[in-house]
C-alpha cells in the first residue's frame, strides 16, 4: 500500500469517527467521549489536511455540523445592547469605581458585594434562547447590532442546543466569550496572528463547516434578556446556567471590599501564565442584579461593572525627536520619537508627551532614556525620565507657538475654572488641512457614521490623493482612482461602496456627535438629539438669530452646561463649518430621534429636582424620569411639569420661583408614592 493511501485510509477512519461523536453530542445529547478528546479529534482531521492538500478533494469533511454556507451574515438588533466595560489600571480607579456607585445608589458606609472573573481576551457573542431551545446567535458587532452566526456558535462543543428544565425562562439571553486555548492554537498558528485572531476569524467564516475544523472554547459570563427575571444575583444566575450544562470559568469569585478585590486581583495576576488562555485583567460586577437593574448604563457602558485591567506593560528606550500633532479639536499635542521597544507585545516607536506643561513639569529633552508605558488599548506614554543616564548632547524642547498650518496657536481660558487650560489649540478649524484630516477620521469611526473600510490610514491615503477632503466628499468618491490604487481589489472597493451608502441613514444624536463640536460627547449628542428631535429644527442653529433663541433654551437642558452652550455657538459661528455641514447633510438620510423607553409613568412630562434625596441620588433619580419617557431640566422654566424637593439642602430661590410659575411640587415623600418606593 502507498504512503498516500496510508494516509487516506487514517483520514476516513478518523473522519467516521468526528462524525459518529458529532451525532452523538450535538442530536442525541448524549456525548461518549471528553470536550479535550473531541477537540483533539478535530485538531488531528484539521493537521492532516494541512500537510496533505489531496485528503480536501475528497470532499469528506463537509455536512459535519452547521447548514450550508450563507452569502453573507444577516445583521439583527440585539434585544439588549451588548455595551463594552469602561476600564481600571489602579486601585484609585476601582476606589473611584465604587465610590461612584455608592453614590449613585445614595449608600453610605456599605459595601456592595461584586462578583470578579479573569477578562478573557477573545470575542463576545450572544446566545438566545425560547423556551430552551437555541433560535439565535449574534456577535457583538457594534454593540446594538449584531451579525447572525449561529451556525458557526453550534459548532462549539459544550454550548447547548437545547435546555430541558421547568423552571427555564421563556427568554433567555447568555453572553459568553468564545477564544482558543493557547495550546490548540499553537496548532493552527501559522494561519493567523495570535488565539484572538483566530477566534474572530472562525467565527465570521460563511462556511460554519470551516469553523468546525477550529478548536473554538467558550466561557458563559453574562445575562442579557430575560423573561421574566428568576434570578437575584449575577452568582445564582451562574451557578444555575452550569446546572444547565454551560461552561463558566472556574475562577469566578464574590469579593466584599476593596481589599478582597485587590488580593483576587493580585492572585489572578500572578497566575495567569499559567492558565490556558489569554487574559488582560479582571471583571468586577455588582453581584445583586436589582442593584444593577438601578445602576443602569451610561451610553458606552454600564455602571454596575468595571474591567481592572493588568498592570501597564513597560520599558526603557531613547527620544530621538520630539514632534507635534494636531488633533481634531485643534489641541497641539507632543509626541516623543523614540527607538523602537517591545512594550506589552507591542512594538512601540511614538509616546505622547500630553501637553507642553507636562514635558516642563518632568524635564523631559531629546536623546534622553525615559520609561515609557501601555496599559491596554491606551497610547503609550513616557513615564519619567533616568536622570543618571543623561548626557550632555540632550536638548530643551521648544515648544512651537505655531500650528503645522502655520497658525498661531493659543492658550484658551477654561470657562468653569478660569484659568488657562494647558493644552494649546490651533483655532481654524476646517481650514487648517491637519485638523480637517482628524475631523474626517472622526466622522467615520465606529461610534460616529461607523464606515468599514475607511479607517484612519486610508483616509490619510484618500487625502493625499485629493479623492476626500471635506465630508460630503466621501459620498463622491471616485472609486475608478481607487481601482488603480495598489491593496483595492473589486471586492474591497464594493465593500467600502456599500458601507458608505449605508452609512446616509445616521440617527441625529449620531450625526451630532460625529460633526465634532468640542465638549460634546455621544452622551450630549442624545441630550441635543432628545431636544431637537429632527435634522431641520437642529439646522436651525446655522441662523444667527435662530441660534440666539435655541441656546437660552439649552440651559434648561439637564446635562447641558456653559461650557457646551459657548462650544456650539463657537462652532456655528464659524460660516465656513457651516458650509461644511449644510453640503453634508444633503448627502444623508438623518433620521429623527426616537426616545427609547416613551411609554412611563413621565411619558412627555418635564421633571426638575432641588436638594438631596435620602433613598436615592439625584443621578438615579434623573435615571429613572428618563427610563420611564419624561425628560429633566436643569432650570425653573414655565414648561416645568413637576418641581421635586428633596429633604436634604433644597434651593429656596428654585422653589420660590416655583411657586410663582404655579408649577405642581412634589416633596420627597411624594416622588417616592409616584414611584411605589
Amino acid at each position: 500500500m502507498s504512503k498516500k493511501s496510508e494516509i487516506t485510509n487514517v483520514y476516513k477512519k478518523k473522519i467516521s469517527k468526528l462524525k459518529k461523536h458529532n451525532k452523538l453530542y450535538f442530536d442525541n445529547d448524549n456525548p461518549e467521549i471528553s470536550d479535550a478528546e473531541f477537540d483533539h479529534l478535530k485538531k488531528e482531521i484539521l493537521d492532516l489536511e494541512k500537510k496533505n492538500i489531496f485528503l480536501r478533494k475528497l470532499n469528506l469533511n463537509n455536512n459535519l455540523v452547521g447548514a450550508a454556507p450563507s452569502n453573507k451574515f444577516k445583521k439583527i438588533k440585539h434585544i439588549k445592547p451588548m455595551l463594552s466595560l469602561s476600564n481600571a489600571f489602579s486601585s484609585n480607579d476601582i476606589k473611584d469605581f465604587m465610590s461612584k456607585i455608592n453614590n449613585f445608589l445614595n449608600i453610605k458606609d456599605k459595601n456592595i458585594e461584586l462578583s470578579s472573573e479573569p477578562k478573557i481576551d477573545g470575542i463576545s457573542a450572544s446566545l438566545i434562547y425560547e423556551n430552551g431551545i437555541l433560535v439565535k446567535g449574534l456577535s457583538r458587532g457594534d454593540g446594538v447590532t449584531g451579525e447572525d452566526i449561529l451556525n458557526n456558535l453550534k459548532t462549539i462543543k459544550g454550548i447547548p442546543n437545547k435546555i430541558i428544565d421547568d423552571d427555564m425562562p421563556p427568554l433567555l439571553e447568555i453572553r459568553g466569550e468564545i477564544f482558543i486555548g493557547k495550546k490548540d492554537f499553537n496548532s493552527i498558528k501559522g494561519n493567523f496572528a495570535n488565539p484572538r485572531n483566530a477566534a474572530g476569524g472562525s467565527l465570521r467564516q460563511k462556511n460554519s463547516e470551516e469553523t468546525a475544523k477550529i478548536p473554538l472554547q467558550y466561557f458563559a459570563y453574562g445575562l442579557g434578556a430575560i423573561e421574566p427575571m428568576v434570578f437575584k444575583t449575577q452568582s445564582e444566575f451562574l451557578d444555575q446556567i452550569k446546572k444547565w450544562g454551560f461552561k463558566i470559568n472556574p475562577l469566578v469569585k464574590i469579593v466584599k471590599d476593596l481589599n478582597e478585590i485587590q488580593d483576587q486581583y493580585s492572585y489572578i495576576d500572578s497566575i495567569r501564565s499559567s492558565l490556558d488562555y489569554d487574559i488582560d485583567g479582571l471583571v468586577f460586577k455588582v453581584n445583586d442584579l436589582k442593584l444593577q437593574s438601578r445602576l443602569g448604563n451610561t451610553s458606552n457602558s454600564p455602571r454596575w461593572a468595571i474591567a481592572y485591567k493588568f498592570s501597564a506593560e513597560k520599558a526603557f528606550s531613547k527620544i530621538n525627536d520630539i514632534i507635534i500633532q494636531v488633533g481634531r479639536t485643534g489641541a497641539i499635542t507632543p509626541v516623543a520619537k523614540v527607538e523602537p521597544v517591545t512594550v506589552g507585545g507591542v512594538v512601540v516607536s511614538n509616546a505622547t508627551l500630553h501637553n507642553e506643561d507636562e514635558i516642563k513639569r518632568k524635564d523631559i529633552r531629546i536623546n534622553d532614556i525615559i520609561q515609557i508605558q501601555r496599559a491596554g488599548d491606551v497610547i503609550p506614554q513616557v513615564v519619567s525620565v533616568d536622570f543618571s543616564k543623561r548626557k550632555k548632547d540632550s536638548k530643551k524642547f521648544i515648544f512651537p507657538e505655531k500650528c503645522l498650518c502655520g497658525a498661531i496657536t493659543e492658550k484658551e481660558i477654561n470657562k468653569s475654572t478660569k484659568k488657562e487650560d494647558s493644552v494649546r489649540r490651533c483655532l481654524r478649524g476646517y481650514e487648517c488641512d491637519f485638523i480637517a484630516k482628524e475631523k474626517l477620521k472622526h466622522i467615520v469611526s465606529k461610534d460616529a457614521f461607523n464606515i468599514d473600510g475607511l479607517g484612519k490610514k486610508v483616509i490619510d491615503q484618500f487625502w493625499s490623493l485629493n479623492l476626500i477632503k471635506r465630508p460630503s466628499d466621501i459620498f463622491n468618491i471616485d472609486y475608478k482612482k481607487i481601482n488603480n490604487l495598489e491593496g483595492w481589489g473589486k471586492l474591497s472597493i464594493n465593500n467600502l461602496r456599500k458601507a458608505v451608502e449605508k452609512s446616509k441613514n445616521i440617527e441625529l444624536d449620531r450625526f451630532i456627535y460625529s460633526i465634532g463640536i468640542r465638549h460634546i460627547g455621544q452622551e450630549n449628542g442624545k441630550i441635543l438629539a432628545s431636544f431637537f428631535k429632527t435634522i431641520n429644527k437642529f439646522s436651525d442653529l446655522f441662523n444667527k438669530k435662530k441660534r440666539k433663541k435655541i441656546l437660552e433654551n439649552l440651559v434648561n437642558l439637564d446635562g447641558i452646561g456653559e461650557i457646551q452652550i459657548y462650544s456650539i455657538d463657537n462652532f456655528f459661528n464659524n460660516e465656513n463649518n457651516i458650509s461644511i455641514l449644510e453640503k453634508l447633510i444633503e448627502k444623508l438620510n438623518i433620521k429623527k430621534f426616537k426616545a427609547q423607553n416613551k411609554k412611563g409613568k413621565f411619558s412627555n412630562k418635564t421633571i426638575m429636582f432641588t436638594g438631596g434625596f435620602e433613598k436615592m441620588s439625584r443621578s438615579e433619580a434623573k435615571s429613572l424620569v428618563e427610563s420611564n419617557g419624561g425628560k429633566v431640566l436643569g432650570t425653573v422654566t414655565k414648561k416645568l411639569n413637576y418641581f421635586v424637593i428633596g429633604n436634604s439642602k433644597p434651593t429656596k430661590k428654585k422653589i420660590e420661583k416655583a411657586k410663582e410659575l404655579n408649577i405642581k411640587i412634589l416633596k420627597e415623600n411624594d416622588w417616592y408614592k409616584i414611584l411605589d418606593l
